[in-house]
């Protein structure tokens, strides 16, 4: 047998098997389409009064807006604490604000330095998303004591106070 004869043999029919496997697949697709279109489309209309009378349905409304009002009025507290707002503090206020909150962000910052500057903006943009966190700064000049005990090195210094 002549080898070029067996190599186009070949070729034909691995061409013949892809050929009756793209015509297997469009059998498939027109098969399916037919059966979509032939499905009726009509769905089955809810009874919105019944829905509306549903005692489990009440329940779950109830919860939910028990839930709501019980995560505003944890808002309002946490917002009467301080939190919500970027605000600046002293070396006095330093340890009550601190230790009076579950999660305070400071930022350790110095006036006239311009990283500081674009990290108060980004602080003071998510202070109001993160009300669950107090977000202070605090200068650092203004401030040798926690300075120095906090090792701060570099400016700005943002630490998280949990």
């Amino acid at each position: 047998m002549d080898p070029d004869a067996v190599k186009s043999t070949l070729s034909n029919l691995a061409f013949g098997n892809v050929i009756a496997a793209a015509a297997r697949d469009l059998k498939k697709e027109m098969v399916a389409k037919d059966k979509a279109q032939a499905a009726p489309a009509s769905h089955d209309e809810v009874d919105l009064d019944e829905l509306l009378d549903d005692p489990e349905l009440e329940k779950l409304h109830a919860e939910r807006i028990a839930a709501l009002k019980k995560e505003a009025e944890k808002r309002e507290v946490l917002k009467r604490q301080g939190h919500g707002e970027y605000r600046e503090i002293t070396e006095g206020d330093f340890l009550g604000e601190v230790t009076g909150s579950e999660k305070v962000i400071c930022h350790f910052y110095h006036r006239e330095f311009y990283r500081c500057k674009i990290m108060d903006k980004h602080l003071k943009a998510l202070a109001p998303v993160y009300v669950g966190t107090k977000f202070v700064k605090l200068d650092a000049e203004n401030a040798p004591f926690f300075v120095s005990k906090l090792a701060i090195k570099t400016l700005p210094c943002v630490i998280l106070f949990k």
